[in-house]
């Protein structure tokens, strides 16, 4: 089977973000979301077995969830686990101003991927904006509004591949668009097992012992992974630049510069870090500063 390759020129290049099968991370997953990925990639691969007795494998998830929970890195995962290329769609590339043209652009998306000649994942971020609830309204908003959602319908009932859609706003997803997915996975903020995986992926190659990770993990509860992964980013930035810009350097000071410095959106739940500070138990008990390990260790 012939796969979209990195030279190859496409009409999809110009209208959605292709990332590759060898660019995928591991994402890190609560263990009903890992068990539901198992079990579509599993009717995925037994195709054959489900013909048989009259059946097909699923080709629509949505996604849904809070912002920075990983929804992109999971339909990447999910698509290279398929040996697949995704082709990331996002709102702000299909939605214009200008009246019929958020239509057209949906309708050239799904012939674009259609007519590639090789088969591909079809990942639709900030899906809401899309597929908002139809209104009986009659002003041009609302007819605009309409019609799009009616146009994706339309789409998604005659595309015979893979499709997943992502938002952060459930609620305003029209029903119809909503039950044509066969598949509804909630991406929710991540437990105190995952928190601590987090810690560990992205702290590395600095190290912490058991306890402190635990501790930091109870401490970033409401965190998402991509709040979690900016923090630990930022403490590594310091470690490395501090000493060389003359920085003071001691525990409290590099934890409250990266407090003052990473910060989660104010409509999302704060986790307790950033109320407690430097105060918290997690910083009063962590060893400082954190070991390095070996490249590759």
């Amino acid at each position: 089977m012939r796969h979209l390759d990195r030279s190859q020129k496409s009409a999809l290049a110009s209208m959605a973000e292709v990332l590759y099968p060898e660019d995928a991370a591991e994402p890190i997953l609560a263990r009903p979301v890992r068990g539901a990925l198992m079990e579509w990639l599993t009717e995925i691969w037994a195709t054959k077995e489900l013909d048989e007795v009259g059946l097909k494998p699923r080709s629509r998830a949505l996604f849904f969830g809070p912002p920075g929970t990983g929804k992109t890195t999971l339909a990447h995962h999910l698509a290279a686990r398929l040996g697949l290329p995704l082709v990331v769609a996002r709102a702000d590339q299909l939605v214009t101003k200008y009246l019929g043209e958020t239509s057209e652009n949906i309708a050239k998306l799904f012939k674009a991927v259609r007519d590639n000649g090789s088969p591909v994942v079809l990942f639709l971020d900030e899906f809401d904006s899309l597929a908002s609830k139809r209104t009986s309204g009659s002003s041009g908003a609302d007819s605009e509004r309409n019609h799009t959602t009616n146009t994706l319908l339309q789409r998604l009932e005659a595309h015979d591949g893979t499709v997943i859609a992502a938002t952060n706003l459930a609620d305003d997803l029209d029903q119809a668009i909503w039950r044509r997915f066969e598949i509804q996975i909630e991406i929710a903020l991540p437990g105190h097992g995952e928190r601590k995986l987090i810690l560990k992926r992205y702290l590395a190659p600095y190290t912490l012992s058991p306890d402190a990770i635990s501790l930091l993990a109870e401490a970033l509860d409401g965190a998402s992974p991509a709040l979690m992964r900016q923090w630990c980013e930022g403490i590594k930035r310091n470690l490395i630049i501090g000493p060389k810009a003359g920085w003071n350097m001691e525990r409290d000071a590099v934890i409250e510069r990266q407090l003052a410095s990473v910060a989660p959106h104010p409509d999302l739940q704060r986790p307790r870090l950033w109320d407690r500070g430097i105060r918290d138990p997690a910083i009063r008990n962590l060893a400082w500063p954190p070991e390095r390990g070996k490249a590759g260790g």
